[in-house]
């Protein structure tokens, strides 16, 4: 199962490596957690972490370094070692306009490196309305100019209007749409949008889900841990 923390625009420096270091300790004794954390840029540091505890970075520009500013490349994502990114995710698409050209770009980059890369992939309530054949439909789109047959590639599905809204997509919708992917593209397939601690194993134990990718849910190093614990041998 793997277990992945987003954490946006949270935490300080000082926080992160608070809760790196509290979630590394845990997981010296679990091995069957496959565990995802991905700090601001100010919180990326040299950690010391077991073998299936993860850092990654949330963005990145496709460069290794350059004059674009306010962005970060890989200068100063190799200065700490990491080597795993998030691509496409929805507040970078919705919020922040990445095109699904910008977003191809960025993917092609990283992948060329060699990073883990996780995918994000999901559709607004507008679409989702309209229907399961028009919700997958909008999705396979954020799959152009995307290589899904990348060795290091990991999907993650995240409804736009599930994703800190406190409403969480019904065991159909995720079991429909996860099925879907993956018998187009066999890759793990997490899930997220308003995933939490009351609710994650009930969601990982749905066919077709490798597991979750979670916001807010995830920035209280306790709560973290409770969902690790809870999803380690679904």
């Amino acid at each position: 199962m793997i277990i992945a923390s987003n954490f946006k625009t949270n935490h300080t420096r000082k926080s992160t490596r608070e809760f790196i270091e509290v979630v590394n300790e845990h997981l010296k004794t679990d091995s069957k957690s496959d565990v995802y954390v991905f700090p601001t840029a100010t919180g990326l540091d040299e950690f010391e972490t077991v073998s299936n505890l993860n850092i990654g970075a949330q963005n990145a520009y496709p460069t290794q370094k350059g004059s674009f500013t306010g962005e970060i490349g890989t200068e100063q994502l190799d200065e700490f070692g990491i080597k795993t990114i998030l691509i496409g995710h929805s507040e970078r698409r919705h919020v922040l306009g990445e095109s699904q050209e910008e977003i191809a770009k960025k993917y092609a980059f990283y992948k060329e490196l060699g990073y883990k890369i996780i995918y994000c992939i999901g559709e607004p309530l507008e679409v989702k309305e309209q229907g399961l054949e028009q919700t997958l439909e909008y999705v396979y789109e954020q799959f152009v100019g995307i290589d899904t047959n990348y060795e290091n590639l990991i999907l993650a599905y995240e409804p736009v209007w599930a994703i800190g809204t406190g409403v969480t997509a019904t065991t159909q919708d995720i079991q429909d749409v996860h099925s879907a992917i993956k018998g187009k593209i066999d890759k793990p397939l997490l899930y997220g949008g308003s995933v939490k601690v009351a609710n994650v194993a009930e969601i990982c134990a749905i066919d077709n889900v490798d597991g979750a990718l979670i916001g807010t849910a995830s920035w209280v190093k306790e709560d973290f841990i409770k969902i690790i614990e809870l999803t380690k041998d679904i």
